[in-house]
């Protein structure tokens, strides 16, 4: 989707909410609507204008990537926010309430307050506003998302076969980015899980010093990040000769990926979708050991809208990219997760993730 049209589905949604411009600060935002990846700047949008607001270092950057932009050079202070809104006859703008700090928000403010009018705008919080934008993929984010996407399939079967006995969780995640960066991953995109044994029940695990031992499942969960779109990855291996109660755990929650991911459909909503693997869950005695939603949206950050889980009322439709990744946790023994992206197409999920799964 082009700068123009999002700045024009963006512009529809401020008339929606009865604002006159928009204040953009978060940088996934800053990104998507406008291209620019440098590392400070802000977005005001009003009906008629687009403005990037960049200190020197990146003036010629944004020039470049944000054609769609009017640049706009400062220098400390924010002198140039009541000049703007002035100039444009601002009277509310929205600012991204869930992303700018207490003392930034009493920053711009004062700015407002002092600036050469008698009538400062009046800064009005409100969220999610992009980030609904960023919920549909256009075929080029898609393009991105599936790069990201192989890279860490890639990296998790070369990597997993090559885990022995006397390792440790932190080499493994080590390997893992090693891996993956050699496949093009500009950074991983979330800290590597690796959970071994025990470890495995406890869903966040950090990498640590754990050893692997002979008879260990390991739960990995990892991303890479590719031209600033995110993958999210996660498989539980086994560590030589997988025993009943794994296998039983195993195929509990294959069998409850596998169905969500067949089952859903365009038109439900994300409390549906994860109503079809938690069933099965549930129905097999290990209800109350899923703790977590089944799912979430991935694009620019790991975890973004569409939301899947319980009382989660977002509508799934094309063009939506979202994890389907339900998992049995049992305090002492482990874990086991499984998860894949997938995107909705002509209404029903296509998997995106490639990486091997075990088959028993």
């Amino acid at each position: 989707m082009s700068s123009n049209l999002k700045l024009n589905k963006l512009r529809e949604k401020l008339l929606e909410e009865g604002l006159d411009a928009m204040l953009i600060s978060s940088s996934e935002n800053r990104r998507y609507m406008s291209g620019f990846t440098g590392s400070a700047g802000y977005l005001m949008i009003s009906r008629d204008d687009a403005v990037l607001a960049t200190d020197f270092r990146y003036v010629e950057q944004a020039g470049i990537q944000a054609p769609d932009f009017r640049v706009q050079r400062t220098a400390a202070g924010l002198d140039w926010f009541p000049e703007w809104t002035a100039e444009q006859g601002v009277k509310k703008v929205g600012f991204e309430d869930t992303d700018m700090t207490v003392s930034l928000h009493q920053a711009f403010t004062k700015a407002a307050a002092e600036g050469e009018t008698t009538n400062s705008p009046e800064l009005v919080g409100i969220s999610g506003v992009v980030e609904r934008l960023r919920t549909f993929k256009d075929a080029d984010e898609l393009k991105l998302l599936t790069r990201a996407v192989e890279i860490a399939d890639d990296a998790i079967d070369q990597v997993a076969p090559g885990i022995v006995p006397g390792t440790t969780e932190e080499a493994v995640a080590w390997e893992l980015e090693k891996a993956m960066r050699e496949r093009g991953a500009e950074m991983i995109s979330f800290d590597t899980i690796v959970g071994a044994g025990p470890n495995g029940a406890l869903p966040h695990h950090r990498a640590d010093e754990t050893v692997v031992k002979e008879g260990d499942a390991i739960v990995i969960d990892m991303g890479a990040k590719y031209r600033g779109y995110c993958s999210d990855l996660t498989r539980t291996v086994f560590v030589g000769t997988p025993d009943e109660k794994f296998r039983e755990i195993y195929d509990i929650v294959l069998h409850a990926q596998v169905e969500a991911e067949e089952k859903v459909e365009a038109g439900m909503t994300g409390e549906q979708c994860d109503a079809i693997s938690r069933d099965i869950i549930a129905e097999a005695g290990y209800g109350d050991d899923f703790g977590h939603s089944l799912g979430h949206g991935v694009g620019l950050a790991v975890h973004e809208f569409p939301r899947v889980g319980p009382r989660a009322d977002d509508v799934l439709e094309d063009g939506m990219v979202f994890t389907i990744e339900p998992g049995i946790y049992l305090s002492g023994w482990g874990g086991v997760r499984i998860e894949d992206i997938v995107v909705m197409e002509n209404g029903r999920a296509r998997v995106i993730s490639k990486a091997r799964k075990l088959a028993f």
